[in-house]
């Protein structure tokens, strides 16, 4: 187990297999040095746990614990390609999707569910870039989608 999955382990959470696309597309790939995760949605165990609007049927505070679940998701994406998740070298950028309710704007509150546990589990190399963007639908009515872009080592 990679020192970044015994971190997940001490917050009480447990990498998942990787989220099946639901279209035409991988979960992840490598170009160079760089991962670039798809979008990846709030799936467990093959489904949505919740569906609808953020700040209509979505609370923001369950939807920023969705954001944690996306962030788990593209590390399973990540890993999928690069088979240990300790190569990452750092976390460029992360692009958080929040579909909103027409008066809702609290999207950067929501994708740091997202951002907080990236830098809870990998620490400094968590630390990136971000876009915290508000939609009006989501594929499959998710509350929430999140992409993530890290640099692995040179030679890994």
């Amino acid at each position: 187990m990679s020192k970044v999955e015994e971190k997940l382990a001490e917050l009480g959470l447990t990498l998942p297999e990787v989220a099946k696309p639901v279209a035409a597309y991988v979960p992840a790939i490598r170009s160079g040095e760089y991962v670039f995760t798809s979008g990846q949605l709030p799936v467990v165990e093959g489904k949505l746990p919740k569906t609808g609007k953020v700040g209509a049927e979505v609370t923001p505070d369950e939807a920023k614990q969705l954001a944690q679940t996306c962030a788990l998701n593209a590390l399973a994406a990540v890993k999928s390609v690069i088979g240990d998740l300790d190569r990452i070298e750092q976390v460029v950028k992360v692009v958080g999707f929040v579909a909103s309710a027409p008066d809702f704007t609290g999207q950067p509150a929501v994708i740091n569910g997202a951002s907080e546990l990236l830098g809870e589990a990998l620490g400094e190399a968590g630390v990136h870039a971000r876009s915290a963007v508000g939609v009006a639908v989501l594929p499959l009515d998710a509350p929430v989608e999140v992409e993530i872009q890290v640099r692995v080592r040179a030679g890994s």
